[in-house]
């Protein structure tokens, strides 16, 4: 297999902090563009301590996880074990001891695959909080094994890799709601995607980044990170469903910051992607993304745009066609329909869908789903004497849900 030219690590911290180009990473540093050029080249040298500091605290990593050889190491080894073992410190668990690379047999990346596979099952089901643990494991245990693999196992397996690293990263951002720990688990994701020269999986992990500002309202950090992602997609061959969902992404974040007619616009050319349809096929891991999620996007959208009755129908028909085991998107389907309710006027029927997204996450916890709950109780705050709120309160600060509540 052909290695990625450069520094890769170096290339994927800058694009995973929002600096989309070595020129946006000179400014903020204040050095010339040809010094980011030649740290992010197959042999780059060692900065200037000063600019060093200045470097890793912008890019929140140190300089033998950005691809820098240690002190007294030699260049050439520089992006693979030592890398990797500061990939393995970052998370604060303990390296394994490597081996020479190429002792590993071919079948180990059948076998690592199959639990990432496993993994990615799991998330549908199990409790963030208790799978967590385990994927971050599972990418410990990556890490260790990449630098004793060469060729196209060491390519599947830093796939996968990149996967395991994704899958931590939607955990702590959508399930347990830290932001920060999720930035890094990312950009792991995306060196590991660097490492395995996988473009697709490149993009899902700066399609996730952009995320994170846009939840603040910062969209200008939010666009730039969908046009890193659109650039690795580009590198495919993408399919219509992960093209698609790249729009759906973007209309999320155009939403979250006030601009509900940009994301309609974006909706519905995703539509019409998934319509004509491609000649490629969807990689597996895509998986939380369908034309039913589309159409929940879109529902989402309409209710912040404060097209009420269009909302209504289409989160209906969302949560007619979801599957049964899709149970955290249900609580954010009842969520958004007792928002829709709640802005209609209807308290009765806002605190009918409002409990039904309780009972759901009684089951099945979801940290989204809460918030969609939270965010309707707030908007019913003119009707808190009517009965139905008050029995919606009971339900919402019960024992039981309060303490899952505070506990995660």
């Amino acid at each position: 297999m052909a290695r990625p030219a450069g520094n890769t690590r170096l290339k994927a911290a800058r694009l995973a902090a929002g600096y989309g180009s070595q020129q946006a990473l000179a400014d903020h540093l204040g050095v010339g563009v040809r010094q980011v050029r030649r740290w992010e080249s197959d042999n780059p040298p060692m900065p200037q301590p000063d600019v060093a500091r200045a470097l890793s605290r912008t890019l929140g990593q140190d300089l033998e996880a950005l691809g820098f050889a240690p002190h007294g190491g030699a260049p050439q080894d520089r992006g693979r074990r030592t890398g990797l073992a500061a990939t393995v410190a970052a998370v604060g668990l303990a390296a394994v001891p490597t081996q020479a690379v190429g002792v590993q047999p071919a079948s180990v990346a059948q076998d690592f695959e199959a639990v990432t596979r496993s993994h990615r099952r799991l998330y549908w089901s199990v409790a963030a909080a208790t799978l967590h643990p385990a994927a971050l494991a599972h990418a410990t245990l990556g890490c260790a094994l990449l630098p004793e693999t060469a060729g196209q196992t060491r390519q599947r397996v830093a796939s996968a890799l990149a996967e395991t690293w994704l899958l931590a990263g939607r955990i702590e951002f959508f399930d347990l709601r830290d932001a920060v720990r999720a930035q890094q688990t990312l950009l792991r994701a995306l060196q590991a995607a660097g490492e395995a020269d996988d473009p697709l999986i490149g993009a899902a992990v700066l399609a996730h980044t952009a995320f994170i500002p846009a939840w603040t309202g910062q969209r200008d950090a939010a666009v730039e990170r969908m046009v890193a992602a659109r650039t690795y997609a580009r590198r495919g061959p993408a399919s219509a469903e992960l093209l698609a969902w790249l729009d759906a992404v973007e209309a999320e974040c155009e939403t979250r910051c006030g601009n509900t007619r940009t994301a309609l616009h974006l909706i519905g050319h995703a539509e019409g992607v998934l319509d004509a349809g491609g000649d490629h096929t969807s990689p597996e891991w895509l998986d939380w993304f369908s034309p039913v999620r589309l159409a929940a996007f879109k529902g989402n959208t309409q209710l912040k745009a404060g097209h009420l009755p269009q909302a209504r129908t289409t989160l209906l028909g969302v949560l007619d066609a979801l599957e049964p085991t899709e149970e955290k998107q249900r609580t954010v389907i009842l969520g958004d329909l007792a928002a829709v309710e709640a802005a209609a006027g209807d308290p009765d029927a806002a605190c009918g869908y409002a409990v039904r997204a309780l009972d759901q996450l009684e089951r099945t916890w979801y940290a989204m789903g809460m918030d969609r709950v939270r965010e309707v109780r707030r908007q019913l705050a003119p009707h808190q004497h009517e009965q139905c709120v008050r029995e919606l309160d009971d339900r919402l600060y019960g024992w039981s849900t309060t303490v899952s509540a505070l506990a995660r």
